[in-house]
């Protein structure tokens, strides 16, 4: 730290994505890596990678070592995670962070689920009061004065969030059907969220292992089942669509002997793992036999409406129905209304257009969804067809591709860089390497 200006934690200015995918590539792979392992393992371009393995050992005392050709690899300590923890506050605090989001987004779940409660009570209650107050006032013969309900002193629209005192987590074991409930309320109106978060993440994952595994030489078809094409039309022609990936690897295409593009990935050919890659005589059999164990094709998941079960879906619909026709019963009550609102019926008279609001929102906005998901999965399957078209193509290929994937496969080369290739490491004293280097070179010149 006295080396760095300010003593900065040089991991703290790295993404919390890019930094977290760094960090379990690396446990992944043993805490010995170059720069290709962690960008084809975490789906990193080289750039990221190289930064965040930068910024890893130098928080954590890692090390760097150099093979006789000139590859840098990075060394871990096996408690590197404790050593990152101690110096920097933003990763101890993170868990916290995350605890905090985690409660706030199951508070606006189920406040919006006690809402519906809280209208249904609040509808119901003042109907009843108006239709009481009627009764009175003819019982009285309607002597013009105003009414109070009472409820001011007997009922507060608080009393309904009661769970959310002290000691609401020791009852909730005894009310997970309701709580259950309350929060399907929150997953009818809106979702549950984008099923696909992240997934872009884990389709460059797909890509960067695939590569790696087959010695990082691939053809365009190979990509295809992982990328966004629209038809299988003219892709075999028109193979712009490998961009990307070469960009994000640092790939360069290559022609092979009878005039094949292949697209080869240096980066990913050098690796500090044992990990077999794919071989020639795979080619054209049982797809999960030669990629080793990696996906087909990249497949999105559809959008899901609700996750809610079927008679949770119905009792929440027919609650929210409930409250809906007592909003439009008590709107017709309070216009013909012949009693001068005070107390309870004032209250909910003044919020009457949030509770307008709050029923109508509770049909639309769940309708308006169907019709976005209904589109969205409609062009997922489209996509997921297009790249599964692909991913069979490539398990019985024609002779034309076939022979490109066996070129593919004897061009392939992958070069594991094992201890006895070191020649240099930043762990060990300058001059013990020194004096070795020399007595290598004096045993050289003897022989």
């Amino acid at each position: 730290n006295s080396i760095r200006p300010g003593g900065a934690v040089e991991t703290d200015k790295l993404p919390s994505d890019v930094r977290k995918r760094t960090m379990e590539a690396v446990d992944a792979l043993g805490g010995r890596v170059t720069i290709g392992d962690v960008s084809s393992k975490a789906g990193l371009n080289l750039n990221q990678a190289q930064k965040a393995l930068q910024a890893l050992a130098s928080d954590t005392n890692g090390f760097l070592e150099v093979s006789d050709e000139g590859d840098v690899l990075y060394v871990f300590p096996k408690d590197y995670r404790a050593k990152l923890a101690a110096k920097s506050l933003r990763i101890r605090f993170e868990p916290w962070v995350d605890k905090a989001k985690a409660a706030l987004e199951y508070l606006v779940r189920v406040s919006f689920g006690t809402a519906l409660i809280a209208s249904i009570v609040l509808v119901y209650t003042t109907i009843i009061a108006l239709i009481t107050s009627r009764s009175d006032e003819d019982n009285r013969g309607r002597r013009g004065r105003s009414y109070d309900t009472g409820f001011t002193f007997y009922f507060s629209p608080t009393d309904l969030f009661w769970y959310w005192d002290p000691y609401y987590y020791r009852r909730r074991r005894l009310r997970t059907d309701e709580m259950n409930f309350i929060e399907s309320v929150f997953s009818f109106v809106f979702g549950d969220g984008d099923p696909n978060q992240g997934i872009e993440e884990e389709r460059w994952k797909l890509i960067g292992q695939y590569i790696a595994s087959n010695g990082g030489v691939v053809a365009a078809e190979e990509l295809a089942p992982y990328l966004d094409l629209q038809t299988t039309n003219g892709a075999m022609s028109d193979e712009s669509y490998v961009l990307p990936v070469l960009l994000r690897f640092d790939g360069q295409p290559e022609i092979d002997e009878e005039g094949n593009i292949l697209y080869r990935f240096p980066s990913l050919q050098r690796t500090a793992s044992s990990q077999r890659s794919g071989r020639k005589e795979y080619v054209g059999r049982r797809w999960s036999d030669w990629v080793g164990g990696i996906e087909k094709f990249f497949r999105e998941k559809k959008w899901q409406f609700s996750k809610t079960s079927s008679s949770e879906t119905a009792m929440v619909f027919g609650l929210g129905g409930i409250n809906l026709f007592g909003v439009i019963i008590l709107g017709a009550m309070l216009k013909d209304a012949a009693v001068t609102p005070s107390g309870f019926i004032k209250f909910v008279t003044d919020i009457f257009p949030l509770l307008q609001i709050y029923a109508g929102s509770f049909f639309a906005i769940p309708l308006l969804r169907w019709f976005i998901i209904r589109q969205r999965n409609t062009d997922i399957e489209k996509r997921n067809q297009v790249r599964e078209q692909f991913a069979r193509a490539l398990e019985l290929p024609d002779l034309s591709l076939r022979r490109k994937l066996l070129s593919a496969r004897d061009m392939a080369q992958k070069t594991v860089i094992g201890p006895d290739r070191i020649v240099y490491s930043t762990d060990r004293d300058l001059v013990e390497q020194d004096y070795e280097a020399r007595e290598w070179d004096r045993r050289f010149r003897e022989i």
